[in-house]
This record gives structure tokens, sequence and C-alpha cells, in this order.
């Protein structure tokens, strides 16, 4: 059995040592581990700390953002015959000792994905707002994933080979929330790992702020749950506008049997306007239903085809480019290119 250890760097030049010499170099049930460092864009010597300690390195010609980044990571690892791909952070602040329990439950077969739970109350340099909007969040994307988890945005998680095949990335922000809310929604197996963060070595280079951050995360969110449940959300919206159609048609009705309609007629287009916005949601329910089935026959064709062509890549010898670890010239222009 084959572990990628991947860590997503801009610019961690200082702290990268750090979480390459704590990543263990052997772990039971796992036959060989690779580390993998995805710079994205760096300007500082990232890459080159990354091969001084013998790690792969896929570099970006320009900073293409978290979620690009762990994508282009899972491609390499999944073409490379990972069955299991880890992710941390290149600034430390995940303890790479727990690695192999975090692996142990896919390891198993008892999870195709893990996710370290940082247990945000707990950490002193989150203030309390934070730590609310944490558990807040988390409750969200629980909700929408229908399953369970802590911590949802901990970036610090264990995924299985069968899992990566049938996950699909799209956002631009970050892959935390969308690959929770895919996974749910797959019936994929998901469960936590109560682990401990090291000392704070910077600030987030993800979002500028606090309230940026849950901008990005809710739009995130709202996307993924509408891709994969918009029955509930227009169901949400058309029922409440039929309801108030017929309320106002069932006024006038009554004041017509008792021969006063005549001054009542408001109530008869108001009706008309709320039955028609609710005509036009469960028209257009019926169609989103309709694209979902279509995405869904999509997503089993894509598994099948990543699943081919990562199993090709397992039988072919590698390349130069391989061994360096960096991405094909013509691979980098289309990564450049994407953005």
């Amino acid at each position: 059995m084959k572990l990628y250890v991947q860590i997503p760097c801009l610019n961690e030049e200082q702290t990268l040592p750090l979480v390459l010499e704590s990543i263990p170099s052997t772990i039971p049930g796992v036959d060989e581990i690779r580390v993998l460092v995805v710079d994205d864009g760096s300007t500082d010597r990232t890459a080159e700390v990354a091969r001084s300690y013998g790690a792969e390195v896929l570099r970006h010609p320009r900073t293409m953002g978290l979620a690009r980044s762990f994508r282009d990571g899972v491609d390499h690892a999944l073409a490379h015959g990972a069955d299991i791909v880890v992710n941390t952070d290149g600034d430390n602040q995940y303890p790479q000792d727990r690695i192999p329990d975090l692996v142990w439950p896919v390891i198993a077969g008892q999870a195709d994905v893990v996710i370290g739970d940082r247990q945000t109350s707990t950490i002193a340099h989150f203030s309390p707002f934070k730590k609310a909007m944490q558990r807040f969040g988390s409750r969200v994307v629980s909700f929408a994933a229908g399953t369970d988890l802590p911590d949802a945005a901990s970036g610090f998680r264990a995924y299985s080979r069968a899992a990566l095949l049938r996950l699909n990335v799209v956002t631009q922000f970050s892959y935390c929330m969308e690959t929770i809310i895919q996974a749910g929604n797959k019936r994929l197996a998901i469960t936590s790992l109560q682990i401990v963060t090291n000392a704070k070595t910077r600030e987030s280079r993800l979002f500028k702020n606090q309230w940026q951050h849950m901008y990005l995360s809710g739009r995130a969110i709202s996307r993924s749950y509408l891709m994969y449940r918009p029955n509930v959300i227009l169901g949400w919206i058309g029922v409440p506008m039929l309801l108030a159609g017929l309320v106002p048609f069932v006024r006038f009705l009554v004041y017509w049997f008792m021969g006063d309609g005549d001054g009542h007629v408001q109530s008869l287009i108001f009706g008309s306007a709320m039955l028609v916005g609710a005509l036009l949601t469960f028209a257009l329910l019926v169609i989103v239903d309709l694209q979902r089935t279509n995405r869904i026959l999509l997503e089993e064709s894509l598994e099948r085809i990543k699943s081919m062509q990562y199993e090709d890549a397992r039988r072919e010898p590698a390349t130069a480019a391989d061994l360096a670890g960096e991405l094909p010239d013509e691979l980098a222009g289309e990564t450049a290119l994407a953005s």
C-alpha cells in the first residue's frame, strides 16, 4: 500500500523543514510513503527546501490557490499509484506524528475520509468569535453533508483512493467544505480524529480577515449544497409561495360567495402573482432535478475514466518529468491558462 503525504505550500521556506522532519518514515500497514510538496508559485526557496529533504515537488508557475493545489496534488498522487492521500499544511499547524492514526481507519476499511478535529474550542489564539463561527460553520457543513463533523474546516485529512476517484473539486477557494459535502452526499464513510495543533507560526494566507473567510466559505457551501440538494432549497421557496397564493384566493372566493367580491380584487391579483411564482419555482425544480440526474451520470462516467487513466499510469514507466517531480511544460502551461 502506497501513501502520499501532500503539502500545498506558498512561501513556506521557514516552516516547511519542521513539517518534513516530523512526517513518519514508517507506518504499520503502509509499504511506501512518499512526500509531495505542491509549490503554488512561491517566490522563496520552498521548492529547493522540499527537494533537499527528498520530497517530490509539483510547482505552479503562478499562484493558483489552495483548491487547485489540492486537485493537482491528488492527480499526481493517483497517477503515481497512491492508495491513500494525506493532506497537511506547510505552516506546521498539524501534528504530523498523528498521520499513522489518521490513515488507520482508511487502511482498516472503516472510513473513506478521515478529518483531523483540531478541537477549536481549546485553541488559545482563536478568538471567541472565531471559535463560535467555526462551530456554526461545521454544523452548517454537517447538515449539508448529512453527517456530523466537529471541525469541517480542518485541512489535516486522509482520503482513500476510491474516495478521490469519486470526488471532483470545482471551487476556486478551498476544497475543505466542498469535498465534505460531496463525500456526504455520495454516501462515503467520513470520520474524525481528535488532534492537538502545534503552536501558531504565521497568519493565514488563505483569506485577509475572518469576514472574508466567512463570505468565501458560505459561497462555497451554498454552491456545493445546490449541486446536490436543489430540491430542498427550491421546495422551501415554492411551497410558501404556493400557500401565499392560495390564501388570498380562498379569501376572495369567500367574499365572492357572500356577494362582496368586487371590493377584493386585489386579493385575486396578489394570489395570482404568488401562484405564478410557485409554478415557475416548481418548473425550475423539475429542470434542476433532470440536471442533477445528468450530473450523476457524468460523475459516474468521469469516475470510470479517471480509474482507467490512473490504472494505466500505474503500469507505465515513470518519465523524466515524473522522476523530477515537476509538471511537464505543456501541463504547466495549461495550469496557468486555467487560472
